[in-house]
């Protein structure tokens, strides 16, 4: 089926494009043309000798070569782990562990430029994004869990909270500075170890709280970073003497990770993939709609576990709400991430822009209609244009997979029971959203909504008092807030 483009309003937007370049300059962070494994306070060379290429999938560029650890290097740092748990940091005192997790925020956020930098290059997010909400929320991650580290007592009265051990945790690509935090601030307050596994296309912000960590002196084995592709990470999870594993990535990843702990006596959680309805109701107010649904799938080119790539729209507004967006694309700019008029970034990696390729001819080969903004993509590098698939059925794979990029597939619905149907018919259940201007209708629709997550006239708020999590295939367990410090404990 033949892609429709818009022309009529092509050049009503063509000044918006043409806005003179502002690029943030790359010469605030400082990245090494090698990087080794960060085990025990130290970085050391992998037993292997093998590295691999980091590039910006904004030019195909590499950025540094990045160790590859095996199962020796592995079995290293998770004996680093676990002789600093035994030996010094189940001991240390918790208001001592708090100054510690402190310290790493205050790092965090007075290295917060170079850290936005080196998150842009080697994710492909726009620096915007990267500056206002990747590195910010790290900080505030360490800030909160530095608060709870003294104060288990409070947050489960009438019990003894004991840490678990170490604790192995793999982290996905699309938030990677964000992800570590997530993992590593609550492990710590609760006098767990830590051994760490970046994702392989997106390693150097961990790298980079490696040396940070090192710098605040956190006493050595606590935290371990250690980075690798697939064997790499189930040599953690299938290590005998990690006593937690946190994972978060896709689904059939997450499933395997299940099969290999089972009969064992290793806790989890798993946060994993989702397909979230964003459901817009003909008395929300259309504008405030719309913008969340573009910032609720095109944040970070949709490559958000929790992006809201179903979108259904009330019958009587359907067709206002669709050309409202199409209309609001058009004013996106795709192109160079470190631009600060970028919108949309870069795909993160070559096989992600296959996978969302492959997806946007199953959606046409179904029958839907496949919509994409006129907007100029640069000629290298990974990019993708922001795409909306209108006819679509429910049964169609585009409305029932994960993507994971800018795409958003679109239906209509009558009633409240019908769209609480069809949000529901999916293996997923990680997050939603609902706009209406009935109190009434939103109570209603999240008692009844089976997502972790439920926003209401607002899209992609995050707290780290918030716990955030699934259902379904979209895992188990809770990370922020309270929920994320029962994760790593055991209560007596």
């Amino acid at each position: 089926m033949a892609v429709k483009k818009s022309n009529t309003i092509k050049l009503k937007f063509d000044s918006a494009r043409n806005l003179a370049p502002a690029p943030e300059s790359k010469s605030a962070a400082k990245i090494n043309e090698r990087y080794d494994l960060f085990i025990n306070g130290k970085f050391e060379k992998p037993s292997g000798k093998k590295y691999f290429a980091t590039i910006n999938p904004a030019n195909e560029e590499k950025l540094a070569d990045v160790a590859e650890a095996n199962n020796a290097d592995v079995n290293k740092a998770v004996t680093a782990a676990r002789t600093a748990y035994e030996k010094v940091w189940k001991k240390t005192a918790p208001k001592e562990r708090a100054k510690y997790i402190y310290r790493i925020a205050r790092m965090i956020q007075e290295r917060a430029r170079e850290f936005a930098v080196i998150e842009t290059l080697d994710g492909g997010k726009p620096i915007r994004e990267s500056r206002d909400f990747d590195v910010p929320t790290a900080a505030n991650h360490f800030f909160y869990y530095a608060g709870w580290a003294d104060k288990l007592e409070y947050a489960f009265p009438n019990r003894n909270a004991q840490p678990l051990g170490v604790a192995g945790q793999i982290i996905p690509w699309n938030f990677p500075l964000l992800m570590a935090a997530w993992k590593i601030a609550p492990a710590l307050a609760t006098g767990n170890t830590v051994v760490l596994k970046p994702a392989e296309t997106t390693p150097l912000t961990a790298l980079k709280l490696a040396e940070i960590i090192r710098e605040a002196d956190l006493p050595p084995g606590v935290v371990n970073i250690i980075t690798g592709a697939g064997e790499t990470g189930a040599a953690i999870v299938n290590h005998p003497d990690i006593n937690k594993i946190a994972f978060t990535g896709s689904t059939n990843v997450g499933k395997i990770i299940q099969r290999a702990i089972a009969g064992t006596n290793k806790k989890a959680t798993l946060e994993l993939g989702g397909k979230a309805a964003n459901i817009i109701f003909d008395d929300a107010p259309l504008d405030q709609a719309v913008e969340g649904v573009i910032n609720g799938i095109f944040f970070n080119q949709g490559h958000v576990c929790c992006a809201g790539s179903r979108l259904y729209v009330q019958e009587s507004v359907y067709k206002t709400v669709v050309q409202k967006l199409k209309d609001r694309m058009e004013t996106l700019i795709v192109g160079d991430p470190m631009d600060k008029n970028t919108d949309i970034g870069a795909i993160n990696s070559k096989e992600q822009l296959e996978t969302i390729n492959k997806y946007l001819k199953i959606g046409q080969q179904e029958g839907a209609e496949m919509y994409q903004s006129a907007c100029s993509v640069p000629r290298k590098g990974f990019y993708c244009r922001p795409t909306i698939f209108t006819n679509v059925a429910q049964s169609n794979r585009i409305a029932q997979e994960e993507i994971f990029g800018p795409v958003l597939t679109i239906q209509s619905f009558r009633t409240d029971d019908e769209v609480i149907e069809k949000a529901n018919n999916t293996p997923f259940g990680l997050s939603a959203g609902v706009w209406t201007d009935k109190g009434s209708k939103i109570f209603n629709l999240t008692t009844k909504l089976r997502a972790g997550v439920i926003w209401a006239n607002t899209y992609n708020k995050f707290d780290p008092v918030s716990p955030f999590g699934g259902y379904k295939e979209s895992g188990y367990g809770r990370e922020g807030g309270l929920h994320g410090l029962q994760a790593y404990i055991n209560l007596v």
